[in-house]
């Protein structure tokens, strides 16, 4: 449904250290001139329509239907020569690169 590599886990649980107990990670979708992509920032709330799933140490909270259109999702964090930052993979499709040029990417 849900997995977390160690290296994201390592980066994630540093990252909620200094947060108050209870802060969740959002996995939501993120609209883009190249297609929706899945991404995520940290969340205090939760309603009913979200699903609670804890993994590599840190509870994530995310949409169930949109769970459901997305699963399983894979949360990696990875460095390349661009710089480093998490990477989630599911089974939405990959944005397409290249942009119609509108939105300054």
């Amino acid at each position: 449904m849900l997995t977390v590599t160690n290296k994201a886990s390592e980066v994630i649980l540093d990252l909620l250290k200094d947060k108050k107990a209870g802060t969740s990670i959002r996995v939501f979708l993120n609209a883009g001139c190249s297609g929706p992509s899945l991404g995520m920032a940290l969340d205090d709330s939760k309603a009913e329509a979200d699903q609670v799933i804890s993994a590599g140490g840190a509870t994530f909270v995310i949409e169930k239907d949109l769970l459901n259109q997305v699963k399983p999702i894979n949360i990696d964090f990875i460095t390349t020569s661009q710089g480093a930052g998490f990477k989630l993979t599911s089974s939405l499709p990959q944005p397409q690169s290249g942009c119609c040029g509108s939105c300054n990417c």
